[in-house]
């Protein structure tokens, strides 16, 4: 069912969902949303799936006509949301009416924006995902992003409208995109690879986020790594979040867009928990590393999936009490 004009696309606006992960093997990369956090976030808060597929508004966001009633909620980096030309509340459901509008202004914080519809966008699979992979050209809308004049349908939710309206997230469980701080890494099986002194430098000065990142990689400028025995190695595994560092010395931090081998020094990999964080930088801001151990990333995540077990839950319960 339609919901959604798209009057402006934004600069780069996409469907996306938790990605492909189950295709890695085949050479796919996982796509998906770069901060999965805030969406599955979002996806809770309008009574979805986490899985739910969402738009990904990157810095500046759609304008978008609602075609009937529902509820959205908006998450991860504030793009100054507005409905009718009225401020709006993030990390908050929110009923809208048939012809209201939905603009953004300039970005506040952060640098993504996930807007989740109650029911889900309803766009067809490819390969059990609705995430847009552009490089690719499949998935969400023709494997691009947002046009003007596009229709998002959005499938039907299994609450009533009143039920969700006013939802909202306890303020200790909105992530923080704003301070300032370290990102943790793993340590990875080269980072011998390169002189103590560029070890030292990268774990102790900070990187720059520079203007040629996407949604595959992030490319930083910052102190140069030098290489003990050279960038090259055997073709292995990379996942998001792994740190490569290619003969120009500069670290590359690949994201959700990523390939699924690649074939240069790898200092690390950032942790799960952190990854959100990081989806949130935009160009020119600055990025520090700390190392932590396996046991403290997996301490880590599994508060993060207990939050969100937690919230899930509540979810499934309300939706059974509706039911009866």
């Amino acid at each position: 069912m339609e919901f959604v004009k798209v009057m402006k696309p934004g600069l780069l606006t996409t469907v996306q969902d938790l990605g492909r992960p189950e295709y890695r093997t085949f050479g796919v990369s996982t796509s998906g949303a770069m901060d999965k956090l805030s969406l599955q976030l979002a996806n809770i808060l309008v009574g979805n799936r986490e899985s739910a597929a969402a738009l990904e508004a990157t810095l500046i966001g759609p304008h978008l006509l609602f075609q009937r009633e529902g509820v959205i909620a908006i998450t991860g980096g504030n793009l100054n949301p507005s409905i009718n030309n009225q401020s709006i509340p993030m990390w908050k459901a929110i009923r809208v009416e048939k012809g209201d509008t939905l603009t953004f202004g300039p970005c506040v914080d952060g640098c993504r924006a996930y807007i989740a519809f109650a029911g889900g966008i309803d766009t067809p699979k490819v390969m059990g995902s609705r995430s847009t992979y552009v490089r690719g050209n499949y998935g969400g809308i023709e494997g691009r992003g947002l046009k003007s004049g596009d229709d998002l349908q959005v499938g039907e939710s299994v609450f009533h409208v009143n039920s969700l309206n006013g939802r909202r997230l306890r303020p200790n469980d909105i992530p923080d995109f704003k301070s300032s701080r370290s990102v943790r890494f793993i340590l990875g099986p080269h980072h011998e690879e390169f002189t103590p002194k560029s070890f030292e430098a990268f774990l102790n000065e900070p990187y720059t986020l520079t203007n040629d990142s996407d949604r595959m990689g992030y490319r930083l400028q910052g102190p140069h790594l030098q290489h003990i025995n050279g960038p090259d190695i055997i073709s292995d595994f990379i996942s998001a979040g792994t740190i490569q560092v290619p003969g120009s010395g500069q670290p590359i931090i690949h994201m959700a867009d990523c390939g699924t081998s690649g074939g240069y020094t790898k200092m690390g990999v950032i942790i799960s928990a952190d990854m959100p964080y990081i989806a949130q930088k935009k160009p020119g801001e600055q990025i520090v590393f700390q190392p932590i151990t396996i046991e403290e990333a997996h301490r880590l995540l599994r508060n993060q999936e207990m939050l969100l077990s937690e919230l899930s839950l509540i979810n499934r319960i309300k939706a059974k009490r509706q039911a009866i």
